[in-house]
């Protein structure tokens, strides 16, 4: 007779909630990352810091700077890993042309804004085509926001 059934636990998502402050994003796509192992269970454990990284093309291929995975408690030595080494990510051809042409041409930025597990239990990165906004088109998005806060603020009130 089988044991009781384990339910899989639910590794985090690692979100860049200050990119959507910062840059007005323009496109997303969702891309594979090369990883070794402690740089996975370091991810489950939630010990990323996604805050300052960026995506550059170069040579046909797209990789991931500036995001600081911790290495893993439990590896020593060997098993250990540099916690900001670039990452390649894995992108169809036409996918790394349209980010090839965006960053080249059109002047914009790769950003990563999360980064979690799919049902398979890979690590996938949300990239992100995005342009800087300016002081002024940030003040205008807080008003914009509180403005709609006080309002469902009213509206239940009022119910």
């Amino acid at each position: 007779m089988a044991g009781p059934k384990k339910t899989p636990t639910r590794a985090p998502t690692i979100k860049n909630r200050r990119a959507r402050h910062d840059y007005e994003i323009i496109e997303v796509f969702e891309a594979g990352i090369q990883l070794i192992g402690s740089e996975v269970k370091s991810i489950r454990d939630g010990q990323v810091v996604l805050g300052d990284g960026y995506g550059r093309v170069e040579n046909g291929e797209v990789w991931l700077l500036n995001v600081h995975i911790a290495p893993y408690a439990n590896a020593v030595g060997f098993g250990a890993h540099d916690p900001a080494r670039p990452r390649k990510l894995l992108l169809h051809r036409r996918q790394i042309a349209t980010l090839h042409e965006a960053v080249g041409e059109k002047r914009l930025t790769l950003v990563p804004l999360a980064l979690r597990f799919n049902d398979d239990g890979r690590v996938k990165v949300d990239l992100a085509i995005a342009r800087g906004k300016k002081t002024y088109d940030k003040r205008h998005a807080i008003a914009a926001r509180d403005e709609q806060r006080d309002a469902d603020r009213e509206q239940r009130r009022r119910r």
